[in-house]
C-alpha cells in the first residue's frame, strides 16, 4: 500500500486557497501511485472557528462533495478533517473517502482542545470508528485524541492494523508529536499515518513532522519540521502480523487484572 501525507501550510478562513494545494497534492499522490492521501486538521479554513457558520457544511454538501468528488476523479481515498453543520452545532469530522468517492468512514473529533478554545465552538463528537476502508479496518482520530492511548487500544482491539491521524500540533510541543505516535504504534503494534500542518496562525507555530510510523515505530517516511511537503510510503499491512508474532502482546494481555 502507498500512502502520501500532504503537510501543508493553511491559510486561516481562505477554503480556496487552500483547496488549490490539494487538489495539485492530491494529483501529485495520484501520480505516485497513492492509494491513500492525508491532509492536515481542518485544511480548509484552519482554526478560524469563531466563523464556523460560513465555513461549515453538512455532510454530502459544500467541501465533502468536493473532496468526494476529487477522490473519484483521481482514483485515490482521501482523508480529511473539516467543520461539519450538523443540528445547529459545528463540529470538526474527518472524512475517508475511498476511490470511488464513497464515504468509507466519518469520525467527529471527541477529545476537544481546551487550550484552543474548540469547546467555545465545536461540538463532541460521542463515538469511535473503525472505517471499513478498501485495504482493511482503519482507526481514525484527530490531532489531540494522540493523547488519549484507550481509543486507540480499542481501535487495534476491534481489528485495526492502521490508525489515521490529521493534525495542527503546536511545534513547541512538537517532542511530545514524534513521541506519542511512535508509543501509539509500538504499543498497538499498527502502521500510524499522521499529518500535521506547518506555518504560522495567531501566534502559533505549528510543528509540522508528519510521517509514516511502522508497528516497530520506525518511520517509514517523516518530514521536516518547516517544509511545505508532500511525502509518500509504501507499507506492507502483512507486517503487524510480523510484529505480533514476533512480540505476542495482545495474547499476553492480562484484562481480568486491568
Amino acid at each position: 500500500m502507498i500512502i502520501s501525507l500532504g503537510q501543508m501550510h493553511l491559510y486561516l478562513g481562505e477554503p480556496e486557497r487552500n483547496l488549490e494545494q490539494v487538489r495539485a497534492w492530491t494529483e501529485e499522490a495520484a501520480r505516485r501511485g497513492s492509494q491513500l492521501v492525508v491532509f492536515p486538521e481542518l485544511w480548509p479554513t484552519a482554526y478560524d472557528l469563531e466563523h464556523w457558520p460560513q465555513h461549515a457544511d453538512r455532510l454530502g454538501e459544500g467541501m465533502f462533495a468536493q473532496l468526494s468528488a476529487l477522490a473519484r476523479a483521481q482514483r485515490l481515498a482521501i482523508a480529511s478533517s473539516v467543520l461539519e453543520a450538523r443540528d445547529g452545532r459545528a463540529y470538526n469530522t474527518l472524512a475517508l473517502y475511498g476511490a470511488d468517492g464513497s464515504l468509507q468512514g466519518l469520525y467527529r473529533k471527541v477529545h476537544l482542545v481546551p487550550m484552543l478554545d474548540e469547546p467555545k465552538w465545536l461540538a463532541a463528537g460521542d463515538a469511535l470508528t473503525v472505517a471499513a476502508a478498501d485495504w482493511g479496518p482503519t482507526g481514525l482520530g484527530i490531532c489531540y485524541d494522540l493523547r488519549f492511548p484507550e481509543m486507540w487500544r480499542r481501535y487495534a482491539l476491534a481489528g485495526a492494523r492502521l490508525f489515521l491521524l490529521p493534525a495542527e500540533w503546536p511545534s513547541r510541543r512538537a517532542a511530545h508529536w514524534r513521541t506519542l505516535l511512535r508509543a501509539r504504534a509500538i504499543e498497538n503494534q499498527v502502521f500510524v499515518a499522521a499529518c500535521n500542518r506547518v506555518g504560522e496562525s495567531k501566534g502559533e507555530t505549528f510543528g509540522g513532522c508528519s510521517a509514516v510510523i511502522d508497528p516497530w515505530g520506525e518511520p517509514a517516511a517523516e518530514a521536516d519540521g518547516e517544509a511545505e511537503v508532500l511525502i509518500t510510503a509504501e507499507i506492507d499491512l502483512a507486517r503487524v502480523d510480523e510484529i505480533r508474532a514476533r512480540i505476542p502482546v495482545f495474547q499476553d494481555r492480562r484484562p481480568d487484572l486491568y
